[in-house]
């Protein structure tokens, strides 16, 4: 979430050796974990020191994206990417006069005609499952996370890879899950995307580029759920396996989960603005219904490197994956399509 000594085992390999060791019935050691342990696995895998912190335009943040996109083509996903499930997006690193750093899209780089620039690349990861109902399958639900993470930065009692293991690891890996639910259940009424998105942490450089660029048209897409940091319970929220919502009453999305019985409450944290700190405003300010699902209860580890696996509950991670299938699954199901409460939809520069 852009808010201005992981000891895990890592069980699955880049290369795909994963799905190797087969057991003497054919079936792949990945084809069986339980749900559970695959969160475990890919937690630590994404969150682990060799990815480095997955900043933006680094191998880190590529390593990651190839685990991404191992894992959805595994669950049976469809790539939607420019380039399989790969959405490249051209940027430059432009070094401004006092020093700092930013990475812009190609496109935009003569914002900053004063600075020296360095090309870099990174990527979104796009996948869909169409819908089959014939009057909602051309609608569309995106349903995203953002992968990357802030890197290496000043150690903190020595350690200075910053992990981001719930910021935002943990909403990866309920999108994967999601993915995969929705890749092997019955198919949905509505069109799935799901993205898992870069840049979010250096201004939303993968969800605008998504945005210009998307594999079902805005006009036909009627929702967007952000995932972000669920990897710790809040007590504000219920505790163990609840989530709350941004903007829950922005419009008739969080309403509908509710009559739903899914364990999504309203942001507790009102005066914190998360609904406009995370890759889901963006798509509001296009006019789309879009909201963040988070467990984020205000913890001293956020950006720091003490963001760690072993920090993670994941009993409740576990029961919030659960959460985040059912809503993706209600709204991609539901008889009507989200729309904005009166008043609901954010103008850009305002609220």
């Amino acid at each position: 979430m852009r808010f201005f000594r992981t000891a895990a085992v890592v069980l699955f390999v880049l290369s795909g050796a994963a799905c190797q060791n087969v057991p003497p019935n054919g079936t792949s050691p990945v084809a069986i974990e339980s749900r559970p342990d695959r969160i475990m696995r890919l937690l630590g895998a994404l969150a682990a020191d060799s990815m480095a912190g997955r900043a933006t335009g680094t191998s880190g943040s590529a390593m990651a994206a190839r685990l991404i996109a191992t894992e959805l083509e595994a669950a049976g996903l469809q790539p939607a990417g420019s380039d399989g499930f790969f959405q490249e997006i051209p940027a430059v690193r432009v070094t401004l006069a006092s020093g700092r750093t930013r990475i812009v899209r190609e496109d935009l780089a003569d914002t900053f005609p004063e600075a020296t620039r360095e090309s870099v690349s990174d990527r979104n990861i796009v996948a869909i499952v169409r819908g089959v109902n014939p009057r909602v399958a051309d609608e569309a639900i995106v349903v995203g996370a953002h992968f990357d993470h802030v890197g290496v930065r000043e150690p903190v009692d020595g350690d200075s890879i910053y992990n981001g293991a719930d910021d935002d690891t943990s909403g990866v890996v309920a999108v994967l899950e999601a993915a995969r639910a929705m890749a092997n259940g019955a198919p949905p009424k509505r069109t799935v995307v799901f993205v898992l998105f870069t840049g979010e942490e250096v201004g939303g450089l993968g969800s605008g580029w998504y945005l210009d660029h998307p594999a079902v048209p805005l006009e036909n897409t009627v929702a967007q759920l952000q995932v972000e940091m669920i990897g710790r319970p809040d007590s504000l929220a219920g505790g163990s396996g609840m989530l709350w919502a941004t903007g829950y009453e922005r419009s008739t999305v969080g309403e509908s989960l509710a009559a739903e019985g899914i364990s999504v409450v309203p942001d507790p944290y009102p005066s914190q603005n998360f609904f406009f700190r995370s890759d889901n405003v963006a798509f509001a300010y296009r006019g789309i219904p879009a909201h963040t699902l988070s467990s984020f209860n205000l913890h001293d580890d956020y950006h720091r490197p003490s963001d760690e696996v072993d920090a993670v509950d994941f009993g409740h991670m576990t029961a919030a994956v659960e959460t985040v299938i059912m809503a993706v699954r209600a709204l991609a199901d539901a008889e009507e399509s989200p729309r904005w409460n009166e008043g609901g939809c954010p103008e850009r520069g305002g609220r």
